[in-house]
């Protein structure tokens, strides 16, 4: 089991925007451990998408009730196809709470994409500025700040595309895949400054947002426990990953898929 910590650390967590998401499951992981958080989220991304997005300030206060006594939680909306935006949301995290020791980059843009026929340069560059871009910028930002002290941890989130293909999929899988790849070298990079970098896929996960019934029944067989993941499944991976019961696991692409079949 993982314990509390024993000392104060703050995390940034990214894409916290739904109750039924990963980012929820982790932030709501991180605050029963004693973290205290900034968290981003960008509602007009969501509102696009065909399942909508939910109340932001309802979700803000539901992880809010599991904070330990004297940890707090804040929040801010950021569009991180922005180059400026990273750096504007680690500035905050650390004017409000003092450093950031933990990031996890779980935000995604999701949506137009296509097989590669169809595939145009604006899709690629869209998708590599939310989905790849922006997470090695927060990395480097909560990095170049970092004060030293012990339990620096980065995790990046991937979706498995070195396991097999994702039709129609071509711009999200490209920079996705892109984190896969290069967390091995920044993990290497930023190993002196007291991190430990990694990537996790988390499978398929019943996240209340593009999973419909069709799609649920379809799939079910290929989960050898009977179920598709769940947002806490993951959540409990990157739990241990940042703290210190993870701290000799470093360059890794971790996939927790209750064994998916592809």
């Amino acid at each position: 089991m993982t314990e509390p910590l024993t000392e104060r650390r703050v995390a940034l967590v990214s894409g916290v925007s739904r109750r039924g998401g990963i980012g929820y499951a982790i932030a709501c992981r991180l605050a029963a451990l004693g973290f205290d958080l900034a968290l981003t989220h960008y509602a007009a991304h969501d509102a696009d998408l065909p399942w909508g997005g939910d109340d932001v300030d309802a979700v803000v206060a539901g992880v809010s009730e599991h904070l330990l006594s004297e940890r707090c939680v804040v929040n801010v909306s950021a569009d991180l196809a922005d180059p400026d935006a990273p750096a504007h949301v680690v500035a905050f995290a650390r004017e409000r709470l003092g450093r950031v020791n933990v990031l996890v980059a779980n935000h995604a843009r999701s949506g137009g994409d296509g097989p590669l026929l169809a595939t145009t340069a604006s899709m690629l560059d869209g998708h590599w500025a939310v989905n790849a871009r922006s997470s090695l910028l927060l990395a480097k930002e909560v990095a170049a700040g970092h004060d030293g002290r012990p339990g620096g941890r980065i995790v990046f989130l991937t979706s498995g595309q070195q396991l097999g293909p994702m039709p129609d999929e071509v711009s999200y899988a490209a920079a996705k895949a892109a984190l896969a790849g290069i967390t091995p070298t920044i993990a290497h990079e930023l190993a002196p400054l007291g991190f430990t970098v990694n990537c996790v896929n988390p499978g398929p996960v019943d996240s209340a947002s593009y999973v419909d019934d069709d799609l649920r029944a379809s799939l079910a067989g290929r989960f050898p426990f009977g179920r598709w993941g769940e947002p806490d499944d993951p959540a409990r991976l990157i739990a241990w990953l940042v703290s210190d019961d993870g701290r000799w696991v470093t360059g890794q692409v971790i996939n927790t898929e209750g064994g998916f079949i592809r």
